[in-house]
């Protein structure tokens, strides 16, 4: 089985997917965003895709061109009823193809902290996630696009998580963040936490004693949602 990654900037990974996925069999392949086009037949064939964050916005396709072609797919992919994952900037474009607003948040919710599940996600995968610290990390939110069910959310983001059907998850949040590499986020985002004025040694305490919880708990509802939800 194969799984493609749409990967957006190199030190946003599969992180602590890649273990499961490797236990379920899959063969991992990446596609960096912007270099080469991604072919359509190739990411609907996928027995699963995933579209990993970035530190773009869905309507910035003027500045960022390739963002259409991902749009269309992510439209493709979800009409095909075929397994995908959505994580950030990926959540954003599901939320979008599927005819929901993308803007701006009320701020940066940018460090660990807990989700609040709702009745739906409490029965699902993301009950693994529940009372487990993860990873935020963004700015632009979204409105819960119609026909879909509503899986958790934050004190500042309403909606976190989203289920578009069987094996169609959307994740505001990182639950695929690996703490042991936090450093590479903490560099890759210096301008953003800067400008947020965010202290990083606060987030890479927090990765310290959190890392090894949120890293158990990732793992867990992954390994729940591949074997409920794609199989």
């Amino acid at each position: 089985m194969r799984c493609l990654v749409l990967q957006h900037v190199a030190f946003e990974s599969l992180g602590v997917f890649a273990g499961p996925l490797e236990e379920a069999g899959y063969t991992v392949s990446y596609v960096q965003a912007g270099l080469a086009p991604l072919d359509k037949r190739e990411w609907l064939d996928a027995e699963l895709a995933v579209i990993l964050g970035g530190p773009i916005g869905v309507d910035q396709v003027d500045v960022y061109p390739f963002l259409r072609l991902e749009l269309d797919l992510t439209k493709a992919r979800l009409a095909s009823g075929r397994p995908l994952l959505g994580v950030c900037l990926g959540a954003q474009l599901m939320a979008a193809a599927l005819g929901a607003r993308v803007y701006a948040g009320r701020g940066k919710e940018i460090g660990w902290g807990a989700l609040e599940l709702t009745p739906a996600g409490q029965r699902g995968p993301l009950a693994e996630l529940e009372d487990a610290p993860v990873l935020h990390w963004h700015g632009d939110t979204f409105d819960l696009p119609a026909g879909t069910e509503l899986l958790a959310s934050s004190a500042m983001t309403p909606h976190q998580a989203f289920r578009a059907g069987r094996g169609q998850l959307a994740l505001q949040f990182h639950p695929e963040a690996d703490a042991t590499r936090m450093e590479t986020w903490l560099i890759g985002h210096c301008c953003e936490l800067a400008q947020a004025g965010l202290d990083p040694r606060r987030i890479r305490e927090d990765a310290l004693r959190l890392g090894a919880a949120a890293r158990r708990a990732g793992q867990a509802f992954f390994r729940r949602w591949l074997a409920e939800e794609t199989v």
